[in-house]
């Protein structure tokens, strides 16, 4: 379990103090948990009156990250679709309060391969993708990776000998499928990492909305597979849940999706490394090696399929 940080059960005092009008003590914060997370702080716990709260504390560096307003965009559009837990407070700097799920199980790789489970996340996706609302939030992929780019290299932090081509092939990529499949932009989670997904008593939840915004939804799923480290049985359930069909177009692209995933959270690592040290290094090697593998299973099906790039 994750180490408490005492300054953040000061934070949540003042915090619940402000929300709430309550005057507590730290002692009278019953059963403070931390739990997961790569860059905020999260606090499952309850007060006296017996309301399970969930208080989150931004990570530091995450303000040169994270547009906090767009976020609050996301979440309440999430939580009045019923996807996210009720939110009750959402502040500038990206603290936030939120009701505890009941009986909140907290998903792993393992639970989302179950075949339940992804026609679940299918069933989210698809509720968020199909809601036909329009954040005016953009999730811009390539000017995000351009803005790690500038991260970087201020920092001088060194990025990959071969960086470089694979860049181009990333691009050419993207070019040929927005000229074959021209996605639609849809309102997106972009970051449904395992720890993202909470299963309730009652369904299944997406929370953490930071990297929300108006994308093509492939992302998404691309992004499950990857994290969840589905297998291709596991890709196709999913897919087939989500679209109702077999389509060898939109399996490559969701293959050229899970490409874009990697790049850009390679970029993101790179760009956290000042911040996180080695673990953020490493991450980004791990991304940036499967990234390597997912451009060759491109080349591949698209010499396959006699697809022109």
């Amino acid at each position: 379990m994750p180490e408490i940080v005492k300054t953040d059960l000061v934070q949540i005092c003042e915090l619940v103090k402000k929300v709430f009008g309550l005057s507590i003590e730290l002692e009278t914060l019953i059963g403070v948990q931390r739990l997961g997370g790569l860059t905020n702080r999260s606090y499952h716990f309850a007060l006296a009156e017996g309301e399970e709260l969930v208080v989150r504390i931004p990570g530091e560096g995450t303000e040169v990250l994270i547009n906090r307003q767009n976020e609050k965009i996301s979440t309440e559009l999430a939580c009045d679709l019923g996807i996210d837990a009720e939110l009750i407070f959402f502040g500038g700097d990206g603290s936030k309060i939120s009701k505890y799920i009941p009986a909140a199980e907290t998903m792993t790789a393992k639970r989302l391969r179950q075949s339940d489970v992804i026609r679940q996340v299918a069933a989210v996706l698809a509720e968020i993708h199909h809601c036909g609302k329009d954040t005016g939030v953009p999730f811009e992929v390539f000017a995000m990776a351009e803005q790690y780019e500038s991260i970087i290299k201020d920092h001088d932090v060194p990025l990959f000998a071969d960086y470089e081509q694979t860049k181009q092939s990333v691009s050419q990529i993207k070019q040929w499928l927005d000229q074959t499949i021209r996605p639609a932009l849809q309102p997106c989670h972009n970051d449904p990492l395992c720890e993202n997904w909470v299963m309730g008593s009652d369904k299944l939840y997406l929370v953490d909305w930071e990297y929300a915004g108006m994308n093509d939804g492939m992302w998404d799923l691309a992004a499950v597979s990857i994290e969840a480290e589905f297998d291709a049985e596991c890709d196709r359930e999913l897919l087939k849940a989500y679209l109702g069909e077999d389509n060898p177009l939109e399996t490559m692209h969701f293959l050229a999706s899970k490409i874009f995933v990697d790049y850009l959270w390679t970029l993101w690592a790179k760009a956290r490394v000042p911040y996180g040290g080695q673990a953020m290094e490493d991450w980004a090697q791990e991304r940036y090696a499967r990234l390597q593998k997912f451009l060759g299973e491109f080349a591949s099906e698209a010499y396959r399929l006699d697809l022109k790039l």
